[in-house]
């Protein structure tokens, strides 16, 4: 995606939609949709909505909405489609499309849309199979006048083309979005909303006598036998148009059928529109979601892919939707309006924790692309071909979250894994993740002057001290019970050695705003770590060891351990020279991990030393890392499935196994370069590689969560692995660190640059340069 112009007028999309107040669940999508996108993109393009409503039903909007389309009043169409066509700022029309909300006025929004002539993207939220001849036609018609269409599932776009004769080109497929969780504990849950030890079974939504409720009535009937503890909870208000027709018909029907059958102690009506949070906890203490929709045609549901998302076990009717994902253990189908066999499969599924548990997990990955920021993206990328690229993309940074970290962090140091999002004690710890922190949250703790981080510096700091030992290195691996294990008999540990010789280098170069007694620690810590380094061999134990004595050098007038730094950098110039060739300007016959501190390294070296040699080295052999990850606009770093070798062929490219440390470690070297050089080019790339994290990447998904501040673990040929890791959340944190402590560097220099042009135009008046001088050092 192209970057914005800043001073250009942004264009406008208006999106066709109901939207709240109105309670709708096509309402509560486009609403979830804007919001993503605002979220995802800075300063892109303005949102305006057209509310769909009826003339005998107002409502007051908020103030996107710019436009009020009367669906049952022929004039309003006429009215809303002039203004629109006169406003040159639009460059996209978006209809949220139900057949529903335009009965018997089709013909007049066919002509609204013929009239405005703006690229028009129609996302219809249901496809009829088997249309009559006054449906097929309407579809038909719309597709002639739209540049593309947007469906949420396979099924629809293969009835679009099969049943509607729509080329497959203006199709695109966009999931239902889901929002990100951070997956609380079910029993801590329940007992904040006083269920207890209840099994809960629940379905949520604007009631119908179409969501089939009924059906589980009976079926809980059967189920209280086996579970008499059981509760189902019906979240959600009748629908409105439900209750303008027949009123709470349907709602005092199931409660006859309830008191009826003597189930008053087994099901909870909540009748209320709950608040989005409130009702994410609830789905994810619920143990059984149940989907009971009658209507075969119904394309997809907002409150099924909710439900996957929270985790929740789910039991189906087989509408389209559930068909499409329920696959694989990701969920139970059941026939339509089978009560007796919905029964058998709750029963099964709370007498198989195991299984549930399989199901919850699974659900989460198969959901995981659906999240509404990759939701968002998706319709970014749709939006750019319909408009042939006049809408230029630049994704927003996201705020600081330290939560995650945090949560992975005991009163003795950083755990190492996690499932999903929940931290995995049993894995222990690791040197490498407690010195990574540590930098990461010095980082942070310089940018902010937050007091508690300096708790979390000392407990990172105090892991790496205690992970000394006697025989003159520091071991990594450690088990929960703080035991070092035998895995650091079986492992090369000069790496591990060399980042903690980094952190603490970074430590001590914050000398300026940290405790006098923690740097005298700190510096005593790293005299030892240095006392037997000279024999190490591994390239990026010494590259780490090299940054660590510059970074420790920073708040010196006068260099130290200048002797070390020369040999290990001349034994990484002397690898370079072996190694290197015309097409080939790197330090050995293969490019693997942690690529960039390499050059990082030398640039340092030079930096500390002077030496000429390294600097050219150091810029000849990044540009050429740089030529080999970077494309246009893009990073793809390399491949953690097969390592890029000398001799091999570029063409035979290696899709997946991406680690977010190695995007940290190249967003850390670039910054450094920018710093050095001032090279425009370094700048714009620490932007495109931070934008991996955001969405850029082969998959076009998120690789960070802002739900709960962590990054997930890889990014795979077909999916994210969601597990959030120390490794990939400490290095998330660096890498957005890092463009902090560069995006303040520029806004410094530009203040400066301000100041001194004002001082020299104030040059004649003195006392007028005092007062301006004086303002300025208050900023």
């Amino acid at each position: 995606m192209k970057e914005t112009n800043p001073k250009a007028v942004r264009p406008e999309i208006v999106i066709f939609t109901t939207y709240p107040p109105r309670e709708c669940g096509i309402a509560t999508y486009t609403q979830d949709l804007i919001v993503a996108l605002q979220n995802k993109f800075k300063k892109t393009f303005r949102i305006k909505i057209c509310a769909l409503e009826l003339s005998t039903k107002k409502h007051i909007y908020s103030k996107e909405v710019a436009y009020v389309l009367q669906t049952d009043n022929p004039a309003s169409y006429n009215e809303v489609a002039l203004k629109i066509k006169q406003n040159p700022n639009i460059e996209i029309v978006v209809i949220q499309h139900e057949f529903g909300l335009f009965r018997n006025f089709e013909s007049n929004l066919l002509a609204c849309i013929t009239q405005i002539n703006k690229p028009l993207l129609v996302v219809f939220h249901t496809v009829l199979p088997k249309p009559n001849e006054a449906i097929k036609h309407l579809v038909k018609n719309i597709n002639n006048i739209a540049q593309g269409i947007i469906v949420m599932t396979q099924t629809s776009s293969e009835i679009l083309k099969s049943d509607y004769g729509i080329d497959k080109s203006k199709i695109d497929v966009i999931p239902h979005g889901t929002h990100l969780v951070t997956h609380l504990n079910k029993s801590v849950l329940k007992e904040k909303y006083h269920l207890g030890d209840r099994k809960i079974l629940a379905t949520f939504g604007l009631i119908s006598s179409g969501k089939g409720i009924e059906t589980t009535i009976n079926a809980l009937r059967l189920i209280v036998k086996r579970y008499p503890n059981v509760l189902f909870l019906i979240i959600g208000k009748t629908h409105p148009a439900v209750v303008k027709e027949e009123g709470e018909q349907y709602r005092e029907t199931l409660k006859a059928k309830i008191i009826a059958l003597h189930l008053q102690e087994n099901v909870l009506f909540m009748n209320e529109y709950l608040p989005l949070n409130t009702l994410l906890e609830y789905l994810q203490l619920t143990d059984i979601y149940l989907f009971t929709s009658k209507d075969r045609n119904q394309a997809v549901s907002g409150t099924f892919s909710y439900a996957l998302s929270c985790g929740c076990p789910i039991i189906s009717t087989p509408i389209p939707h559930a068909i499409e994902v329920l696959q694989q253990e990701t969920g139970v189908i059941v026939d339509f309006e089978n009560h007796k066999q919905l029964a058998r499969k709750v029963i099964q599924l709370l007498e198989d924790e195991e299984l549930c548990a399989t199901i919850s997990t699974n659900a989460i990955h198969k959901m995981a692309p659906t999240a509404w920021e990759n939701t968002a993206i998706a319709h970014a990328f749709v939006f750019e071909k319909i408009t042939k690229n006049r809408l230029c993309f630049k994704y927003k940074m996201p705020k600081i979250n330290l939560n995650h970290l945090q949560r992975l962090t005991t009163d003795y140091g950083m755990i190492q894994f996690c499932n999903i999002n929940q931290p995995d004690i049993g894995s222990g710890y690791t040197l490498d993740d407690n010195a990574r922190a540590l930098v990461a949250i010095c980082q942070h703790y310089r940018s902010y002057k937050n007091k508690s981080d300096l708790a979390y510096i000392t407990l990172y700091f105090n892991f790496i001290k205690n992970s000394w030992i006697d025989k003159g290195s520091f071991l990594n691996y450690l088990d929960e019970g703080k035991n070092f294990t035998d895995q650091n008999n079986e492992t090369n540990l000069s790496d591990s050695n060399g980042r903690a010789i980094w952190a603490l280098g970074y430590l001590i170069s914050n000398t300026d705003i940290l405790p006098k007694e923690l740097i005298l620690q700190a510096k005593a810590v790293l005299q030892l770590a240095l006392s037997n380094v000279m024999d190490i061999h591994s390239p990026r134990a010494m590259a780490f060891i090299i940054k660590g004595i510059y970074y420790s050098n920073q708040p010196e007038e006068k260099p130290s351990y200048t002797d070390l730094t020369k040999h290990l950098a001349d034994k990484l110039v002397q690898m370079y020279k072996h190694e290197s060739k015309v097409k080939w300007q790197w330090y050995e016959s293969y490019l693997t991990y942690g690529n960039s501190i390499l050059p990082e390294a030398m640039l340092c070296a030079y930096l500390t030393l002077g030496t000429k040699a390294y600097k050219e080295i150091a810029c000849t052999s990044f540009d050429f890392l740089l030529s080999e990850i970077f494309s246009e606009n893009s990073i793809k770093v390399i491949s953690n499935k097969g390592w890029l070798h000398k001799d091999a062929d570029r063409k035979k490219e290696i899709i997946g196994g991406e680690q977010p440390i190695d995007v940290a470690y190249t967003i850390l070297a670039l910054s450094k370069f920018y710093d050095t050089f001032k090279n425009e080019d370094y700048k714009q790339k620490m932007e495109i590689a931070f934008h991996w994290f955001l969405g850029k990447n082969h998959l076009n998904q998120i690789v960070y969560n802002p739900c709960t501040g962590g990054c997930y673990d890889g990014l795979e040929e077909f999916n994210i692995n969601l597990n959030q890791g120390a490794e990939s959340t400490v290095s998330y944190l660096m890498a957005r660190m890092t463009l902090e402590e560069n995006r303040k560097k520029r806004r410094l220099n530009n203040l400066k640059t301000q100041k001194s042009s004002r001082i020299k135009s104030l040059k004649i008046n003195p006392q007028k340069q005092i007062e301006f001088i004086r303002a300025y050092n208050t900023q």
